[in-house]
C-alpha cells in the first residue's frame, strides 16, 4: 500500500484483456459485416480473449479469479438491496453484482461469437465451423461413381434434405447472433452506468483504476 491509501487490484492481464474485448466488441458491433473479414476477425478476438479469460479465472491473480467475485443469488440481491439503503460492504475488487454482470457479458459473448461462427460457416462456407456445415462433393452427389439413377436420385433428395436442415439452423443462428450481440450491448451499457454509480458512492474513479491497476485500500 502507498501513500494514498491505494493497493493493486488488476493485474496487467485484467487490464489489456478488458479494454482488448471493448475494442473487439465495438468493432464487431459497429461492423455488422461490412467489411465482413474484419467482422469475423473481431469475434475470432472476442473468443481468443474470453478463452484466456476463463483460464485466467482459475489461475490468475486474486481479484482475477471466479473464486473471488462469483457469489450466490441471494448474496448478489443482498448487496443491490444494501446497494439502495446506502450501506452495502466495500470490496477490492468485483462486487457481487459486478461479479453477475461479468458472468452475463462473458456468457453472452459465447453465445454471440458461436452464433457468428454458424452463420459465416453456413453462408460464407469460411470459419472453423464450416467443415461441419458445408457438404463436401462427395456428400452432393450422394452417389459414388457407378451406382444405379435410383441411388443419385435418393442422394439428392437426401441432400435437399439436408440443405434444408442447414438453412433452418442457419436462419435459427442469425436470429441468436443479433438477439445476443444487442443484449451484450445492453449489458455493457448496464454496466457502464453501473460503473459510474459506483465511482460516485466509493468517491473513486473506477475507469482509471483499470488502466492504472489499483484502488483505494479499504
Amino acid at each position: 500500500m502507498n501513500q494514498d491509501n491505494q493497493v493493486r487490484v488488476w493485474d496487467p492481464f485484467i487490464r489489456i484483456f478488458h479494454w482488448l474485448l471493448v475494442i473487439a466488441f465495438f468493432t464487431a458491433y459497429l461492423t455488422e459485416g461490412e467489411p465482413e473479414w474484419l467482422h469475423a476477425w473481431a469475434g475470432y478476438l472476442i473468443v481468443g480473449l474470453l478463452v484466456l479469460r476463463i483460464i485466467w479465472g482459475f489461475i490468475g491473480s486474486e481479484h482475477a479469479r471466479f473464486s473471488s467475485f462469483v457469489f450466490s443469488p441471494g448474496t448478489i440481491l443482498a448487496y443491490l438491496r444494501d446497494t439502495i439503503r446506502g450501506r452495502a460492504a466495500y470490496y477490492r475488487g468485483h462486487n457481487p453484482a459486478g461479479g453477475a454482470m461479468i458472468l452475463a457479458i462473458i456468457l453472452s459473448l459465447l453465445i454471440t461469437s458461436g452464433a457468428g461462427m454458424v452463420v459465416l460457416a453456413g453462408e460464407e462456407g469460411e470459419g472453423p465451423l464450416a467443415g461441419w456445415l458445408i457438404a463436401t462433393p462427395e456428400m452432393q452427389s450422394g452417389v459414388a461413381p457407378g451406382e444405379t439413377h435410383n441411388k443419385s436420385e435418393e442422394g439428392e433428395e437426401a441432400h435437399e434434405e439436408e440443405e434444408h436442415e442447414e438453412s433452418a439452423l442457419v436462419e435459427t443462428a442469425e436470429e441468436v447472433h443479433e438477439l445476443f450481440a444487442n443484449l451484450t450491448l445492453a449489458l455493457v451499457i448496464l454496466h457502464v452506468i453501473a460503473v459510474i454509480v459506483e465511482s460516485i458512492r466509493e468517491r473513486q474513479n473506477l475507469v482509471r483504476s483499470m488502466f492504472t491497476g489499483y484502488k483505494r485500500g479499504h
